[in-house]
């Protein structure tokens, strides 16, 4: 038995690319369950987040097991031929040392970010419930969080702002300057959600209204953030009282669109608002930028501001690399010793642009 990762991300694919592959959080323990019952694999596990996707398996033939997810992939009606470019495919191994960067902040488009840590463990945690993990899946996930730990607390590469959500942030501030007489609205009031509003707070905004489509979970943000919550259904109403609107729900289809823009705009005589589109797929259609006064920046468009200010996170790269490569040795020492069947995978075979 070995494990692979069949996967696409930031650095290989497009947002639009990425969005067409992504999965629901509700639905990933039972779409992982549904592949592990596919008879070439023992194991499954999806990742989705609105950076990339990633398919997690364990089977005894790796090669096969590729085809099983990339069949998988097909049925969902998302796989075109071209589309092989976008991923890349890692067994033994590779696939052990890509997930311990993953975990890390290693791979993420902000170095050292620390959200894609929760994403993890919440896509382990759905697979594993719905017994789509076992001996070792579970092994590898288990080894992935014991090296995000190490990493986070003998290295630097959390410091400073560490995640989309603040980044968002910095990009507000550049074009506001001081935020403190900015008025925004948080679309959405997820971990995407909680920490732009904990960032934007730190800057000193504080006029932020909170949407959701649980009115209850804006209810808590706002008040943590002393702001105001307000009605899923009623979020274009208070348009005209906003400079910027950072949307992050996991909504399947686009919350913010020119229809609904359109009457608010000229509602608000066209007076300039910044959209920040944090969702995968994107909660923000691309046509609301034909509108005046509007001007939407989705999550691609936040990798300039991301690559800047990291010369000290990346000073901390090699050490976070030591660290990963003595658990990759480790756990492929375990998958050697007699605990799985086959070779280990030494190689990363990459389709298209490289994964790392």
């Amino acid at each position: 038995m070995e494990v692979f990762c069949l996967g696409l991300s930031h650095q290989t694919a497009d947002v639009a690319t990425r969005e067409r592959f992504a999965f629901a959080e509700h639905e990933l323990g039972a779409c992982a369950e549904e592949l592990r019952r596919r008879p070439e694999l023992g194991e499954a596990l999806i990742l989705s987040t609105c950076n990339r996707v990633e398919l997690y398996a364990a089977a005894p033939d790796t090669a096969a097991g590729f085809a099983s997810v990339e069949a998988f992939l097909a049925a969902r009606a998302v796989l075109e031929p071209d589309d092989r470019r976008f991923f890349y495919r890692q067994h033994g191994s590779a696939a052990a040392r890509h997930l311990f960067r993953v975990v890390s902040g290693l791979e993420s488009m902000v170095l050292g970010e620390t959200e894609i840590l929760g994403q993890v463990k919440r896509a382990y945690s759905l697979a594993a419930e719905s017994g789509a993990t076992s001996r070792h899946l579970n092994k590898l996930f288990q080894r992935a969080f014991n090296v995000a730990k190490e990493v986070r607390t003998k290295t630097n590469i959390t410091s400073g702002p560490v995640s989309v959500g603040s980044v968002a942030v910095d990009l507000a501030e550049k074009i506001f300057g001081r935020l403190s007489g900015c008025r925004v609205m948080i679309l959405g009031a997820g971990e995407v959600g909680e920490a732009t509003a904990r960032a934007l707070m730190s800057r000193g905004a504080h006029g932020i209204f909170v949407s959701n489509r649980s009115y209850d979970r804006a209810l808590v943000l706002a008040e943590e953030t002393h702001g105001e919550a307000v009605g899923f259904d009623e979020w274009h109403e208070r348009f005209n009282d906003i400079d910027i609107l950072i949307s992050s729900t996991a909504a399947p289809h686009m919350v913010v669109t020119p229809e609904k823009l359109s009457r608010a705009m000229r509602q608000r005589g066209n007076r300039p608002v910044f959209v920040i589109d944090l969702a995968v797929p994107r909660d923000v259609d691309p046509a609301i930028n034909d509108l005046d006064g509007v001007y939407l920046y989705d999550i691609d468009a936040l990798r300039d501001i991301a690559s800047q200010s990291m010369a000290i996170r990346r000073q901390e790269i090699a050490e976070c690399e030591r660290l990963i490569e003595r658990h990759v040795g480790e756990f492929s020492g375990w998958l050697a010793n007699g605990h799985a069947a086959g070779m280990i995978g030494q190689n990363s075979v990459v389709l298209g642009t490289p994964a790392s």
